[in-house]
């Protein structure tokens, strides 16, 4: 039986099910073992997460009396949170997704060598060239702001070798769209997307071997890669009147929770900005559906759920309820199984309901056989199909799935 516990009740002969935090929080490259070391125990207390999964089936229970969530309790939780996002709020995208994409593969594809010379100088000691990030987020915002799901989608489907330039990508993009949701000003839309394009730029001066190990990290390595925050912090400070205080805030502080248990400072709820509030909840959210050597990247639908689970402590409820807007309950790329009993991968979001996509059907699960692709958009009336459950890609043998949502065999082309 799985049990979600708070971290001050692990004890050794409990079997880790899982980590309730990404993958940036704890120094472990895996997050299902039997603890049977007191060191292991400790790492995970000192580390970023509260909360964790065990398998009572596997280890030992927590005793009688201890507070303690099953599946089911957590689902609802979980479930209760999601659909309070449920509604849109009734932006239309100004360009169909087909169009969109095939100029965000190109702004992609040039964002990723800007981002890539911006770190090879950062880590030759040369400050940032802050016009022309600016160009670089005024181009990236172009493309947000005519379809947001066509950047945002595409930038998911890095590469674990791109992750580390492509992943600021992403998040600048993210900030962008999050920014749109919560009503900020283009102004401040901006600020938010430079502050994404440049908060991990510490990362710049982690040594190769420890931002690419594909295994366990030590303590002291994983020391060295929670200072990354700090050191971008340092090296943005050379450039700081021509890239603003908001990438300063956001660079310094993308890692802080509003329970306290973040890090550099251990800031809480009203300490931390609303930009490094946003940055958290992009930073995470690229984190998790992108694949690293050790690890492939979660289903959008399924990050945004596990992020619902880790919210209440983690992120701001706002911030959150206004990213999952902005993105979607099923976001584009997710692969969903509809009441009809057909597999399906999302396309677009809907107008009036986030729960219901068009969605692009391709599979029977009743004759267990391929169909002829057909989109349908389950927010229409006559539509008498809806989305059951999302599916897990990885138990399905479905190498086109990209293809399917974007019209393309690669990510980029």
């Amino acid at each position: 039986m799985l049990k979600k516990i708070h971290i001050d009740q692990l004890t050794t002969g409990m079997f880790l099910q899982e980590l309730c935090g990404s993958w940036m929080e704890h120094p472990f490259w895996r997050s299902s073992f039997l603890l049977t070391n007191e060191k292991d125990v400790q790492s995970l207390r000192d580390s970023s997460i509260r909360e964790v999964w065990i398998d009572t089936s596997k280890g030992i229970d927590v005793p009688d009396g201890v507070a303690a969530v099953n599946e089911s309790e957590n689902k609802a939780r979980v479930e209760q949170s999601i659909r309070q996002a449920a509604f849109s709020s009734g932006d239309q995208e100004k360009t169909p997704i087909s169009e969109e994409l095939s100029r965000a593969v190109k702004i992609c594809a040039r964002a990723k060598e800007a981002v890539t010379a911006m770190f090879s100088d950062a880590r030759m000691g040369k400050a940032v060239d802050s016009a022309h990030a600016r160009v670089l987020v005024e181009e990236i915002s172009e493309s947000v702001n005519r379809n947001s799901a066509a950047l945002l989608s595409l930038a998911r489907l890095k590469t674990a070798d791109d992750y580390t330039y492509m992943h600021s990508v992403a998040v600048c993009a993210l900030m962008m769209a999050l920014g749109r949701q919560l009503n900020l000003n283009e102004n401040q839309v901006h600020q938010a997307g430079m502050a994404g394009l440049l908060h991990d730029l510490g990362k710049a001066k982690m040594p190769l071997e420890v931002l690419n190990k594909p295994g366990k990290l030590t303590d002291a390595e994983f020391a060295i890669m929670k200072s990354h925050p700090v050191e971008g912090h340092r090296m943005l400070l050379k450039a700081a009147e021509s890239i603003g205080a908001v990438t300063l805030d956001v660079c310094l502080h993308h890692h802080e929770k509003i329970d306290g248990s973040g890090y550099p400072h251990k800031l809480t709820d009203k300490k931390i900005s609303l930009f490094a509030k946003m940055g958290a909840v992009c930073d995470v959210y690229d984190a998790i559906t992108s694949n690293r050597p050790y690890k492939s990247g979660w289903d959008p639908a399924e990050s945004i759920r596990k992020m619902a689970e880790w919210a209440d402590g983690h992120f701001d409820p706002r911030v959150f309820q206004a990213f999952v807007k902005s993105l979607g309950i099923y976001p584009v790329g997710s692969l969903v199984r509809l009441a009809s009993g057909k597999l399906g991968v999302v396309m677009e979001q809907s107008r009036t309901s986030l729960l219901k996509p068009k969605v692009k059907l391709f599979y029977s699960t009743k004759s267990r056989a391929r169909i002829a692709p057909k989109i349908i958009d389950l927010s229409l009336a006559h539509c008498n199909d809806s989305i059951q459950a999302r599916e897990n890609p990885e138990e399905w043998d479905f190498p086109d799935l990209i293809e399917l949502w974007s019209g393309m065999s690669t990510p980029f082309g």
